[in-house]
């Protein structure tokens, strides 16, 4: 469920582009102009806004943006100018691209997207970069953890809501001879299952494996596994059962304890505010008794406050 943010009275790109331009002009940043303008504009609006800028004034809009702005409000407002599949992309090139100790950026987006988003963002992933996004990650992890993502980003999941019964009853089965039953872990029947199957049969396997066991298939992951491969499957699990509970608890934990984890924060609350942010207001009310508006309030400043404010609650 995407958030609303078309303007009352639809304005036109070009009526934007000019707004934009004039907030560029003069002694400074008329900050407040450009977070008015972009945070309320969907990614097809924002696609046009950037035509236009760069047919009116000969300029690229995320340029000029970039000399503008600066520090995390930059950082934000550079990634929400891209659509949805182009902006997972770029976040993923880069976490593939970086330190090793990004790998668990790339895990988080690749693991928590539906088959069809990654589909088109491995598109777009071709398009901007020209390279393969299942070669990058091969080249970044051969591992147990490659080996997931790899068969994440190439199978095709079922996204109906209809569960084979019979299957769930096997996977179970398999799942906990693959892993609780024996001594060590059978690592390729976690991959098998966790890749290919739907977000409905994964989240029925974890009900029903628990009826039959006792204890949870989050917690035999957690037993089984560890690193990379442990934050992979269990990201795809928590998803399955409820992503918008996953990405709830992952900004509490972007803004828990001293200091904010500001990346964190911004790559959560962009990526999300189009898809699926009102369902994550309510799981984080939900959970920690306050609004996910006040925890930033509390944690955040300045524009850059007021541009997240903005993507998670556009009406105000």
């Amino acid at each position: 469920m995407a958030s609303l943010r078309v303007p009352p009275v639809p304005l036109s790109a070009r009526e934007d582009a000019t707004t934009l331009y004039k907030a560029f002009k003069g002694f400074g940043c008329d900050t407040g102009k450009v977070i008015n303008v972009l945070a309320h504009r969907d990614a097809t609006q924002r696609a046009f806004i950037q035509q236009e800028y760069k047919s009116m004034y000969g300029e690229d809009l995320t340029n000029r943006l970039r000399s503008e702005l600066s520090g995390n409000l930059e950082d934000a407002v550079l990634l929400w100018m891209h659509g949805p599949a182009e902006r997972d992309a770029v976040i993923v090139r880069a976490a593939l691209s970086g330190d090793i100790s990004q790998t668990h950026v790339a895990i988080e987006v690749i693991c928590s997207r539906t088959s069809s988003q990654i589909q088109l963002f491995k598109q777009a992933y071709r398009t901007k970069f020209g390279s393969v996004l299942e070669n990058d990650i091969q080249s970044r992890a051969n591992d147990d953890t490659g080996k997931l993502l790899l068969a994440f980003v190439s199978k095709h999941r079922y996204e109906g809501p209809e569960v084979d019964q019979r299957m769930v009853d096997k996977d179970v089965r398999d799942l906990y001879k693959a892993g609780e039953k024996r001594l060590g872990t059978d690592e390729d029947t976690f991959i098998r299952i966790f890749s290919e199957r739907s977000r409905p049969h994964l989240a029925a396997v974890a009900s029903f494996y628990k009826s039959m066991y006792g204890s949870t298939l989050e917690k035999a992951v957690k037993g089984e596994t560890s690193g990379n491969f442990e934050f992979a499957l269990l990201t795809i699990l928590r998803c399955a059962q409820n992503p918008a509970h996953y990405f709830a608890k992952e900004l509490y934990k972007a803004m828990e304890g001293l200091g904010t984890k500001d990346s964190k924060l911004i790559r959560i609350v962009v990526t999300r505010a189009e898809i699926d942010m009102q369902y994550i207001m309510a799981e984080f009310q939900n959970k920690y008794k306050k609004t996910l508006s006040a925890a930033i309030h509390s944690e955040t400043s300045g524009h850059y406050r007021a541009f997240l404010h903005a993507l998670v609650e556009p009406s105000l």
